[in-house]
């Protein structure tokens, strides 16, 4: 039975995500960027927190890990590259490395760029890959420690699963990558028609986290470097997608 996912906006723009097996009854979080919100989720559920997976570094997706820890005693997973400066693992893991949660198989994969050992989860009998701040709705994390080549590579790692995979990415940033996105793929209509329905969901207060990956394929940028459409755009046609990537994260930094 595929697990029960929740997603949780925390603080102004982040999320996390709760896991729940039905039949066990083990819940495990990702990323933990606010205590309250995610204690609220659970107290109403009436489950406890068994683990929490971390994906990356930064404050706003470790701050809450302790506290939580603590109130739950949950066991805290997280990638052995970046173990240094993230809070205390009880769990190391890296690319290639498989565990289950209540028989499920959850897969690690390494998808730096956005930070060196920023890792992704990956459940394929939930259908289902959180990604944090790698591969995000309509766009992709800044590159504050990779290369773009390293970026470019996690992405089309993440490009490369299967198409009806839903993705749980980091943030809801989804409308203004939307409009940068329109800059650069102009003639896309599959884009313009995502953009036109992520404008009506957020105009009613809802979410557009998560996202299926065939949406990202269709219309996500950086997942587009290959394509003529994007290319012609920036006026580079024909050049190797990994040039054409830079150019596209290099114009979203001053957009």
């Amino acid at each position: 039975m595929p697990l029960e996912i929740i997603t949780i906006p925390c603080l102004t723009d982040n999320y996390a995500f709760l896991l729940h097996a039905p039949g066990s009854g083990l819940t495990a979080l990702v990323d933990a960027p606010e205590a309250a919100p995610i204690k609220a989720e659970l107290e109403k559920r009436g489950w406890t927190l068994d683990f929490i997976l971390i994906t990356h570094h930064h404050w706003d997706h470790v701050d809450a890990v302790e506290e939580l820890r603590d109130a739950y005693d949950a066991t805290v997973i997280g990638a052995q590259a970046d173990e240094h400066r993230l809070p205390a693992l009880d769990v190391k893991v890296k690319d290639g490395t498989t565990f289950s949660l209540s028989r499920e198989d959850v897969h690690v994969l390494d998808v730096s760029g956005h930070t060196i050992g920023h890792i992704a989860y990956y459940l394929p009998g939930s259908k289902s890959i959180f990604t944090a701040d790698s591969l995000m709705a309509l766009g992709c994390g800044r590159l504050f420690e990779g290369t773009p080549e390293q970026m470019h590579a996690s992405l089309t790692k993440l490009a490369a699963l299967p198409a009806n995979t839903i993705v749980y990415s980091g943030h809801e940033y989804t409308q203004s990558n939307g409009q940068f996105a329109l800059t650069v793929d102009p003639e896309n209509e599959a884009l313009h028609a995502r953009v036109k329905a992520v404008d009506e969901a957020r105009n009613r207060g809802e979410p557009t986290v998560p996202s299926k990956l065939s949406e990202e394929l269709q219309t996500n940028p950086y997942l587009r470097a290959h394509t003529k459409g994007v290319q012609q755009a920036v006026g580079m046609e024909g050049a190797d997608p990994v040039d054409v990537f830079t150019e596209v994260r290099r114009r979203k930094d001053s957009f």
